[in-house]
């Protein structure tokens, strides 16, 4: 069997679902927006935050994931079950703002850089289109169907891997720095750790993985949550397990390759001040010549059309369960109105958002500081839902995962505390 034959098998690509999607939404044009100014201000001296952050993605996801797997009920829903409405009103009505101009913003870069691959047209009413395409095909697209398009979405993203490797890079000086960054802590230096930590790491990633191992369960009438059907744990845990290091790791290869990309163009040719996905593609263009350009813009597009319905979905299932009302992509839009109405909602706002008088930068900056607000609440309620015997049952989180899973709470709080100490 050839390499490209395994890798379409139809098995192989069922064993990679929720933590894969999950972890290339995470690229989104905002966050390539983000890992492109890292990459143009401090070259190669931001390289190791990925490196730091990749087992606290992977530790944080594979405890919503496992969530997810064990009840047979989303994020909000266990939250709703174990703790005070206000907590949870809060969080919800937090991540609903943040994933709305997140969108906004994102909806923003795949309009910009249609209009750039393209040369013509208006990237308004380009990105009008691509948020009525992201609508339509959460809407009328069967789960089954619309997740299989999501993953191979997911290859969009080897745009950003292929441009590294056309251009010249000084391999050894980046390994060097890697481990051994030139870096010093100043108050722009700080607030770029708690950008790249709080673009790698937010809250509609939670929530999203969780409700998508809830659909995996629906969608197959012979699984079950893992409380009500113990003898699939083992072969379930292992391939969560799985899916979410391979999600992860691709997410954190992706985000490394741009940075990398954006510090030996546009950074060593002192252009250090990048403030959109789209403007980070239209400076490769004369010094990483018009191929690597093209991959680049690409892969705005590929990614907004994978982050898009990740965000508005992520906040959908949020309210939905906080209210105990019917949710699912499995089910049709006159089966769950609320559902569908609410990803109406967030995509149009996000698409409403780009013509208002409002500076998309700072909405970038709004969204990540909110993202990072919350993260360190939902990340603690998440730790304690998964050691909560009621909850979990007997698959409550082993002492190496309490460990990773703690740890990165603690790192999310620090890097909060930063940003605050740097306003």
């Amino acid at each position: 069997m050839t390499f490209f034959s395994r890798l379409t098998d139809n098995a192989t690509l069922k064993a990679l679902g929720p933590g894969l999607i999950t972890g290339a939404a995470d690229d989104d044009p905002s966050g390539i927006a983000t890992y492109s100014q890292a990459g143009a201000q401090f070259g190669f001296n931001t390289l190791w935050t990925l490196v730091l952050t990749y087992p606290f993605m992977v530790g944080i996801q594979l405890v919503s994931a496992r969530i997810g797997r064990v009840t047979g009920h989303g994020l909000a829903a266990n939250i709703r079950r174990a703790y005070s409405p206000a907590l949870l009103y809060a969080i919800v009505l937090l991540l609903l703002v943040a994933n709305v101009i997140n969108i906004a913003a994102d909806i923003a870069a795949m309009g910009e850089a249609m209009r750039l691959v393209t040369g013509f047209g208006s990237a308004h009413l380009y990105s009008l289109g691509f948020g009525a395409l992201c609508l339509g095909l959460q809407v009328f697209l069967p789960y089954t169907t619309y997740v299989r398009y999501l993953k191979w979405l997911t290859l969009g993203l080897l745009a950003y891997v292929a441009t590294v490797f056309m251009v010249k890079m000084p391999w050894a000086e980046v390994l060097r720095r890697t481990v051994w960054p030139d870096f010093h802590f100043t108050r722009e230096s700080v607030g770029m750790i708690v950008a790249i930590f709080g673009t790698t790491i937010s809250p509609y990633l939670f929530f999203w993985q969780a409700s998508q191992e809830v659909e995996e369960i629906r969608a197959d009438s012979h699984t079950f949550a893992l409380r009500k059907k113990p003898k699939d744990a083992a072969a379930q845990l292992r391939r969560i397990k799985t899916d979410t290091l391979v999600g992860m790791g691709f997410s954190n290869l992706v985000a490394y390759s741009i940075m990398l990309t954006t510090a030996v163009t546009l950074g060593a040719h002192g252009i250090t001040d990048i403030e959109s996905s789209a403007q980070a593609a239209e400076a490769l263009r004369p010094l990483a010549g018009e191929f690597a350009f093209i991959l680049f813009g690409l892969g705005i597009i590929g990614t907004g059309m994978l982050a898009v319905p990740v965000l508005a979905g992520s906040a959908a299932y949020a309210v939905t369960e906080s209210f105990k009302w019917r949710n699912g992509l499995d089910l049709k839009a006159a089966e769950a109105r609320k559902f569908y109405g609410i990803i109406a909602l967030a995509t149009v706002g996000g698409a409403a958002l780009n013509f208002a008088p409002l500076d998309p930068i700072k909405a970038l900056l709004w969204s990540a500081q909110i993202n990072g607000v919350i993260a360190v609440p939902v990340m603690t309620v998440m730790m304690m839902l998964a050691h909560n015997a009621k909850i979990m049952g007997e698959y409550t989180l082993s002492r190496r995962h309490t460990v990773i899973g703690w740890f990165g709470v603690a790192v999310m709080l620090v890097a909060v505390l930063a940003m605050f100490a740097t306003m």
